[in-house]
């Protein structure tokens, strides 16, 4: 990972076999950012990306394995108990155009990723809400 900060804002170069959520959190944790929005794309090879449910409280996890082009990587980075806390959603389409994507829970790069980090001025943290099943903004 290469990335290089203008202002509040930090240009991020992920690498070929890089995992797009690690490299994420680590810069995160070096750089200090607690509140941030995150946008992104490139080429990835195989990522694991989720569908939350409900009524059952719970996610459901669908694997993808083949060349894929990011149409789109958004989110926040906020702080949980103290540490990062990365919430990404990714859309990605294959070599006929069919994109697949939800809530991101890997993604390894096959050729590059360029992702923005914006920093926001504040701090939102997250806190479990038994009533949704998630970690929610905790103003």
């Amino acid at each position: 990972m290469e990335y290089k900060r203008f202002g509040d804002t930090y240009l991020v170069r992920l690498e070929k076999g890089e995992e797009i959520l690690t490299s994420l959190t680590r810069l995160a944790e070096k750089e200090d950012i607690h509140l941030a929005s995150v946008s992104g794309l490139g080429a990835i090879n195989s990522f694991t990306a989720g569908v939350f449910f409900p009524e059952e409280k719970v996610y459901r996890k669908n694997d993808f394995h083949g060349n894929f082009e990011i149409t789109s990587l958004t989110g926040t980075i906020t702080q949980m108990d103290g540490k990062p806390y990365l919430h990404l959603h990714l859309s990605a389409g294959n070599e006929y155009g069919k994109v697949m994507g939800g809530h991101l829970n890997e993604a390894r790069v096959s050729a590059t990723c360029e992702v923005v980090v914006r920093v926001i001025n504040g701090e939102v943290g997250r806190q479990f809400s038994n009533e949704i099943g998630l970690n929610l903004f905790k103003f």
